[in-house]
C-alpha cells in the first residue's frame, strides 16, 4: 500500500506541474487550427470569384473588428465583484477576503470613474471636444 501512495503521492505532483503546459498547448494549438482553417475558406473563396471589388468585400467580412473598452461598465462588474469578497469574507470570517475585496472594489471605482474621464465613443469624444472648444 506504500508503493501506491508514493506512487500517487508523485503522480499527483507531476500532473500539478505539467497540467498549465498541456492547458496552453491546446489552446494555442486549436486557436492555429482555427486560423488556418479560416484563411484557407478565405482563399477558397477568393479563388473563386472574379471581381476585385468583391475580393475586398471578402477580406473587409474576415476582418475582426475590436470594439473599445468600456471602462464604466468593467468598472461596475469590479466593484461588486469586490463588494462580493468583502461580504463573503465577513460571513466566513476570512479577514483576509475582506482586504482583498475591498481592493477590487476599489479598481472597480477608479475604473468606473476612467470611463468617465476617457470616453471611448466617437459621440463621447465629439461632445467632449465641443464642450472644450465652447470654453
Amino acid at each position: 500500500m506504500d508503493e501506491v501512495t508514493g506512487l500517487v503521492a508523485v503522480g499527483t505532483g507531476w500532473v500539478a506541474i505539467l497540467m498549465p503546459v498541456f492547458i496552453t498547448w491546446v489552446i494555442l494549438y486549436y486557436s492555429a487550427k482555427m486560423d488556418k482553417d479560416k484563411y484557407s475558406a478565405m482563399v477558397e473563396i477568393s479563388k473563386n470569384l472574379e471581381d476585385p471589388s468583391d475580393i475586398e468585400d471578402l477580406l473587409e467580412n474576415f476582418k475582426e473588428k475590436k470594439k473599445p473598452t468600456d471602462y464604466r461598465r468593467n468598472g461596475v462588474i469590479l466593484f461588486f465583484v469586490g463588494i462580493g469578497l468583502s461580504l463573503f469574507g465577513g460571513v466566513s470570517d476570512i479577514d483576509i477576503l475582506i482586504g482583498v475585496g475591498v481592493l477590487v472594489a476599489t479598481i472597480g471605482v477608479g475604473s468606473f470613474v476612467a470611463g468617465y474621464i476617457y470616453p471611448n465613443a466617437g459621440s463621447e469624444i465629439d461632445k467632449a471636444v465641443e464642450k472644450f472648444e465652447e470654453r
